[in-house]
């Protein structure tokens, strides 16, 4: 299957979509298990997208260094690999369609122009709710820096898989929120959009800290007539200051761990986390064991819905 077609309809289809600024960590593993288990689970496929996309925060030979890790401990993907950083034109049609409905308009504005006349408190990701200064048009002086959806009133409600029911007001958290950015990158949530809807993706399986980006992919779906995928938020693996983050390093190459000889350990680590129940495997299980063990076994109703350190990883 290349990057353009769809697989046979009916067949599911779920994706890991890492981003090369740093090494896999175990909880980026977490996300790939959860999405790979799902997936085969379901007898679907499972696509793998390099989301390298903002450029400026890549770091070279992340990207190679990640599918090592991922070989390396048993995964093994359907088709070609998607890398976000070739598919400007498909963005730039998105965003063309997207103008000339009248769903997308120019915004001269700066972030501190956006702080000093916002009101509304953050969406909890250090994002003030756009006072919609050019919504009506740009005022006179200013010229388009970036471009913005217009969003509903309404709210946004859907269903997770994990995390249940939830909606959001769109206009009250973000408002119009940017779908691609003044330096004249695209932004990650049309990009997500786009490529879903072009590999025929069904299911998105991912962690919690991506739940409040939901609505705002379901609203471009709506906007661009693509299908909504079902979605599957997991819960967050903790550190000491939060969310485990990749300057942790918990799982790399490069970590001093033998990813050979302990990879079914932290596969099976990752799996207990999201609250399976996986058989004794003797020591040095290879990956591909217990990935196959996920694949035949998987249960998202046991999957918690609170984030927590995990603790039998050393």
């Amino acid at each position: 299957m290349t990057s353009s077609s769809h697989p046979r309809p009916g067949t599911p289809v779920g994706r890991f979509a890492p981003s090369p600024t740093g090494p896999l960590h175990i909880g980026s593993l977490v996300a790939a298990v959860g999405s790979y288990a799902m997936a085969k689970r379901a007898g679907g496929l499972w696509l793998l997208r390099m989301e390298d996309l903002d450029t400026p925060r890549v770091v070279p030979g992340m990207a190679d260094d990640i599918l090592r890790t991922l070989e390396v401990l048993g995964f093994s993907w359907d088709g070609e690999i998607v890398r976000q950083s070739r598919r400007s034109a498909a963005y730039e049609a998105a965003l063309e369609r997207l103008l000339a409905a009248g769903h997308v308009y120019p915004c001269g504005c700066s972030r501190v122009e956006i702080a000093r006349a916002a009101t509304a408190p953050h969406d909890g990701e250090g994002e003030l709710a756009y006072p919609n200064i050019c919504r009506d048009g740009l005022p006179p002086g200013k010229e388009p820096r970036s471009y913005r959806v217009k969003v509903p009133a309404e709210p946004i409600t859907f269903h997770d898989l994990v995390m249940g029911e939830k909606s959001y007001n769109l206009a009250r958290i973000c408002g119009d929120f940017v779908v691609r950015r003044a330096d004249g990158l695209f932004a990650y949530q049309l990009a997500v959009v786009v490529d879903d809807a072009d590999q025929g993706v069904t299911q998105v399986v991912r962690g919690a800290d991506l739940l409040s980006s939901t609505p705002r992919q379901i609203l471009l779906q709506r906007l661009l007539g693509c299908d909504t995928p079902a979605y599957a938020h997991l819960p967050l693996v903790t550190g000491p200051g939060g969310k485990l983050s990749k300057r942790d390093n918990a799982v790399s190459l490069a970590a001093g761990r033998d990813l050979v000889a302990r990879g079914g350990e932290l596969l099976l680590a990752a799996l207990r986390f999201l609250g399976q129940e996986p058989p004794s495997f003797p020591a040095g299980a290879p990956g591909a064991e217990v990935l196959a063990w996920a694949a035949a076994s998987f249960d998202v109703a046991k999957v918690p819905t609170q984030s927590s350190p995990l603790y039998d990883v050393r």
